[in-house]
């Protein structure tokens, strides 16, 4: 099949989910929606299908096959055709042609990444391994939670380690490579593609909606041309957009990890030369910029990893490494959520209609976000109460309302959080001062001697100072309205999004959460709180416009604003053009969606064996190959299998487990069953960790120089033999 087709096999089963769910998503969003929430009925039905995979393979009522995928899906489609009969009078011409729209720039989103992603689609590199393993063992598994893929079983858990990491978002990705039939090496791409067109059509969608309701509460005609604008500005502001880092081009750049601010940087061209291209292009700006880009050294990466010993990715960034984390697979989740809480804090009478439904209902999402992506789940839980707090809820009613979306959320999260101990150890306080550190620890709250960094304010702008502009034009933008309606809920909501995420951006500043890292201690907790800052803040970006363009003089304030904001643009929107062509080449090639092509070239013995394993071996019995550091190519076979291996990645699982003691003391036992000679000695360490098929290939001849391989053939028998006779899989006859 060539990448249109897999492309289009995919999409189906996804145009057919969102038709599913409908009748479900024209019930919420219909009323309070220009476009009825037409694009979000594809993720509520990914997210509501793959919850009840989760729950009913967790209660082991019904396995997870592709039969209960089936039988779940046309339990839905009853239900919603129940929903649809009840509520068939909401539709209109109209909304036909915005729908229509929408599933355009749905497809249209879709096949652009594809095409991209298709350039380079191998499932490797950084945390790909990782993340291709989570999703093949959820494939393997009959019911959950599913088995570590890095830790096999031993004596203390002879069923095996469930996977300790927030998986649910791998587990909606197994979702839809089962339900659909594509391979799971393609699969991988198909739903990075996914991700993206779910997050420029959702923004569209839900930013588009923050204008239409901002026209209809102050009562201005506004035509669709402008929403569709103004949607689609936030909508590439969040999925392509950068920050003001990329200001580096006029540079020469810095030294990694040494970052010089951009006035003390050597300057990448003289005014004189800017004037010759300039006249070399009749002056104009955009062949300029063109010109600037295709000769620039700037590094994509760099704009990720500014502040040193510190992470501040954004999805623009994500989409071009691909890999499939959770703060990326929560991208969807993350948009419905926050539609969501537009809906019910904008339309507060919807709070007073729904004072169970809706907090559970909340409950249900941050559970949704919690097991996707751990950090998520808190901010948006901390969201909904500054939100709480700011709603015309009585002092009962809030306090009912925080009880009830508490209660929903442990009650939703039961069968992932059951089997899931967090590997956070504290909350650490940055900078704290001597005579804390002397105490070291007090309840939750950790003092920890050295750890002190501190974020430079011109470093914290190049970031951030694009969405501190948006917070900006829309504080000013406030001062040309009439006061008796400064508290409308929409504009509450504007204001606390963007004083939300600025507090987000400032919390790593004074507190970050404990993990293994010794040096990069905060880079975790400002990574995944920065994020959502970005989004939440790119969101925010479309109303904000309105308000300008509606009720702003035309005064010195306003062209200041105005010229900066289009400067600023400028610099964050040219971002992509420097990280997609650095990682993807020229994007001039045929497309190739399989992720495992690569192994063509580097290890073709490690294919053979793992279509093997893939087609001949059921369920998820142990294998043994050569054990490895972190973002190397060790833990191929596992990954690419789903397949528990005696050891992993040896700082991932020291991460999941919070101690290294699991791998490392397996580490030695791995050395001893490759380089002994002893058969007896072997088969007693096979048998300790439940061994069945040992690997033998490249890297294990590499890893293991005094390997003996005959001692295998007395334990056990060669099952398979690459053609090239470099890569063997030995099963063990523990029958002997």
């Amino acid at each position: 099949m060539n990448w249109l087709a897999l492309s289009f096999q995919w999409y189906i089963t996804l145009f057919l989910l969102g038709l599913t769910f409908l009748p479900l998503t024209l019930k919420l969003f219909h009323k309070y929606f220009w476009d009825k929430g037409y694009a979000f009925s594809k993720v509520i039905a990914i997210i509501i299908l793959s919850y009840l995979s989760l729950t009913a393979g967790f209660f082991k009522i019904l396995p997870f096959s592709r039969q209960t995928l089936f039988f779940l899906v046309a339990l839905a489609l009853i239900l919603n055709f129940y929903l649809l009969k009840k509520n068939k009078n909401v539709l209109k011409r109209e909304t036909f042609q915005i729908w229509l729209f929408e599933e355009f720039l749905f497809l249209i989103s879709f096949l652009f990444w594809t095409y991209i992603r298709g350039q380079e689609p191998s499932i490797r590199g950084l945390e790909k391994f990782m993340d291709f393993g989570f999703i093949n063992s959820i494939l393997r598994t009959k019911y959950f939670p599913p088995l570590d893929m890095w830790l096999s079983a031993d004596p203390n858990s002879p069923s095996g380690y469930p996977i300790n990491y927030y998986y649910f978002g791998h587990l909606t990705a197994a979702f839809l490579i089962k339900l659909s039939g594509v391979s799971p090496f393609v699969g991988y791409n198909l739903i990075l593609s996914t991700i993206f067109a779910f997050g420029i059509t959702l923004a569209f969608s839900l930013s588009s909606n923050m204008v239409y309701t901002l026209a209809k509460v102050f009562k201005k005609q506004i035509k669709i041309k402008t929403l569709v604008l103004l949607g689609l500005f936030s909508s590439l502001l969040l999925n392509l957009g950068g920050n003001l880092h990329t200001i580096y081009i006029l540079t020469k750049g810095y030294e990694a990890g040494k970052p010089l601010p951009f006035w003390k940087a050597p300057v990448a061209y003289s005014f004189k030369e800017i004037y010759g291209i300039l006249k070399s292009y009749s002056f104009n700006p955009f062949s300029t910029l063109t010109y600037i880009i295709q000769n620039s050294k700037y590094w994509y990466p760099n704009a990720t990893r500014f502040i040193p010993f510190t992470i501040h990715e954004f999805p623009s960034y994500s989409y071009v490494v691909a890999d499939l984390h959770g703060h990326v697979l929560n991208i969807p989740y993350v948009l419905l959520t926050i539609a969501f809480l537009f809906l019910f804090f904008t339309n507060q009478n919807l709070m007073q209609k729904y004072k169970i439904l809706l907090p559970l209902s909340l409950g249900f999402l941050i559970s949704v976000l919690y097991m996707t992506n751990a950090f998520d789940g808190p901010i948006y839980f901390l969201f909904i109460l500054i939100l709480l707090f700011f709603s015309r809820l009585n002092p009962k009613e809030k306090f009912s309302f925080f009880i009830i979306l508490l209660s929903g959320f442990f009650i939703f999260s039961f069968p992932f959080s059951s089997n899931f101990k967090p590997f956070v150890n504290g909350i650490g306080i940055n900078c704290a001062p001597s005579f804390l550190t002397k105490a070291g620890k007090l309840g939750p709250f950790l003092f920890e001697k050295g750890n002190c960094q501190k974020s430079p304010f011109w470093m914290m702008f190049l970031l951030w100072g694009y969405f501190w502009l948006g917070a900006l034009i829309f504080s000013v933008s406030l001062r040309q309205i009439k006061k008796k309606i400064l508290y409308l809920p929409i504009l509450l909501f504007i204001g606390l999004g963007f004083f939300y995420s600025i507090f987000l951006i400032l919390i790593p500043e004074f507190f970050y959460l404990k993990d293994i890292y010794p040096a990069h201690f905060r880079a975790n907790t400002m990574f995944k709180l920065g994020y959502q800052s970005f989004i939440i803040s790119s969101l925010l970006y479309a109303p904000t416009l309105y308000l300008f363009k509606i009720y702003f003089k035309k005064d010195f304030v306003f062209y200041f604003l105005k010229t900066a904001f289009v400067l600023f643009s400028i610099l964050v929107f040219i971002y992509p053009f420097f990280s997609a062509p650095s990682y993807y080449g020229k994007l001039n090639k045929k497309p190739e969606l399989d992720g495992s092509i690569w192994l063509y070239s580097f290890y073709p013995q490690d294919k053979e064996i793992i279509d093997f394993l893939n087609k001949n071996v059921k369920g998820q019995p142990t294998i043994l190959e050569a054990q490895g550091d972190s973002y190397t190519d060790y833990e191929r076979v596992s990954s690419y299998t789903g397949l528990p291996t005696v050891a992993g990645w040896f700082v991932h699982e020291w991460l999941w487990r919070g101690t290294p003691v699991f791998v490392s003391k397996r580490i030695p036992d791995i050395k001893t069953i490759y380089e002994t000679s002893d058969p007896n000695l072997t088969f007693s360490l096979l048998q300790k960790y439940y061994v069945k098929y040992v690997i033998i290939s490249t890297l294990e001849r590499e890893k293991y120089p005094d390997l003996k391989e005959d001692k295998f053939y007395k334990i056990g028998k060669l099952i398979f033999q690459s053609s090239n006779k470099e890569g063997k899989i030995f099963e063990i006859n523990y029958y002997l």
